[in-house]
């Protein structure tokens, strides 16, 4: 069959990787994809918020399967965009409806779905613009540190995590007076900070049945010893050391099925990736967030991992059939390091050369911020630019092969971290 797949990041390349590994996938065609994905498929230059245009590309090249790689197109409604048109009728759409994906596009809509349905999640108070002043006096008598959430999209950079009084009452008034984020930022949502550890787990789900895919941990800190600001993520691992048996039971039991029950009593209908950011806090999990598709840099250490036929679950997910109940992974342990432009996340530079991409080896290179050249290079478009994945049975050998590869790779103002599993005990050697 045809596929489209929609998005331009690492997080579309490790897809396109993936889905042209299927003998169901006769041509892949990504939207608008960057210098790796080129290798996989036709980039198409089409936005995939230009939902007009991806109509036509669909008609055009008979596409059967559409895969959303990016979270702002379902929350703008591109599923409904298509369960709405008679001539998509036959296409399977893989991504959550509109309302579905209100898990991530609304903070406060979450919030209040997981209290209705006793998933636990952090205690929260929700203000707008209007109630600035309600707003600054709740986080004056509020424990530190505290956590300071814009209610809509904002690229994994609407987070906030303040340690004192005075920062906290800046941010509320950057977002809400100053409308730092624009609309994202126009409602808060102010909670407390869990003292735990992050991890991330992963289904697939045609909004009845789900299957679990690979867990992961990411690094959202630009900083080495998680400092400095949140980013779209730094890096990521798979499987997650501290991830066992018992802890994945509660995870299922007390969130991921809730979860699907309660979208189910709302009416909503969730077919594709649904993506839950956990602390887990002693041995309890609790739910920091969740998204509606895949995450960036998760999906680089997750989907290569996974033996079995991801379009064929897809389709399956997309047409309300899924019937794998558990996957076949390999057995494998991965790591991914992402390179960075200097500056990011604030203002960078691009169009700098990257070198030796040739030179690496016993890896996988996922594009993010990349474009060609007319002279054939490729250079630097964006502030997260590569993520370099490494697989091993042993974490620590992975991420030494990780390191490897990034150290070999070159551009003007590289960065990237070095620390990337040190909290979990992995040691670089």
């Amino acid at each position: 069959m045809n596929i489209l797949l929609l998005g331009s990041g690492a997080r579309e390349h490790a897809l396109a990787y993936k889905l042209t590994q299927s003998p169901l996938c006769t041509r892949l065609f990504i939207a608008p994809g960057n210098a790796g994905t080129e290798r996989q498929g036709d980039n198409v230059q089409v936005s995939p918020l230009d939902f007009a245009a991806i109509r036509s590309l669909v008609l055009r090249e008979r596409i059967e399967l559409v895969v959303c790689g990016p979270e702002e197109p379902l929350v703008k409604g591109i599923a409904d965009f298509f369960a709405g048109d008679p001539a998509l009728a036959h296409v399977a759409f893989a991504g959550p409806s509109r309302q579905a994906a209100l898990l991530e596009g609304s903070k406060a809509f979450a919030k209040g779905f997981m209290k209705k349905y006793g998933i636990p999640t952090a205690p929260y108070r929700i203000y707008d613009s209007a109630h600035l002043v309600e707003a600054l006096d709740y986080v004056k008598q509020h424990p530190l540190p505290v956590v300071i959430k814009a209610d809509g999209l904002a690229a994994g950079k609407g987070v906030f995590v303040c340690e004192t009084e005075q920062e906290a009452k800046e941010q509320v008034m950057a977002l809400l007076r100053d409308k730092k984020l624009g609309v994202a930022g126009t409602t808060v949502v102010i909670e407390q900070f869990l003292q735990g550890i992050e991890m991330s787990v992963f289904i697939l789900t045609d909004g009845q049945r789900y299957v679990l895919l690979p867990e992961a941990k990411d690094y959202k800190r630009i900083g080495e010893g998680n400092t400095g600001p949140n980013t779209g993520g730094m890096g990521a691992l798979s499987p997650v050391p501290f991830a066992n048996a018992a802890l994945m039971q509660k995870i299922e039991h007390r969130i991921l099925q809730p979860t699907l029950k309660g979208l189910q009593q709302e009416e909503i209908t969730y077919r594709g990736f649904l993506y839950v950011g956990l602390m887990i806090v002693g041995d309890d999990p609790f739910v920091v967030e969740y998204n509606c598709r895949l995450g960036d840099p998760e999906t680089q250490v997750v989907v290569p991992r996974i033996r079995t036929d991801l379009v064929n679950l897809l389709v399956q997910a997309a047409t309300d059939e899924l019937q794998i109940e558990n996957l076949d992974i390999l057995p494998y342990k991965a790591v991914g390091i992402v390179l960075a432009s200097k500056g990011y996340p604030g203002s960078y530079e691009t169009g700098r050369v990257i070198e030796n991409l040739s030179l690496t080896s016993e890896c996988l290179i996922f594009h993010a911020g990349t474009r060609r050249r007319t002279d054939g290079q490729i250079e630097t478009a964006g502030g997260r630019v590569l993520t370099v994945t490494a697989f091993d049975r042993s974490l620590a050998k992975a991420r030494q092969q990780a390191l490897r590869n990034a150290e070999l790779i070159r551009f003007e103002g590289k960065y990237f971290r070095r620390d990337i599993g040190d909290d979990v005990g992995i040691q670089y050697h």
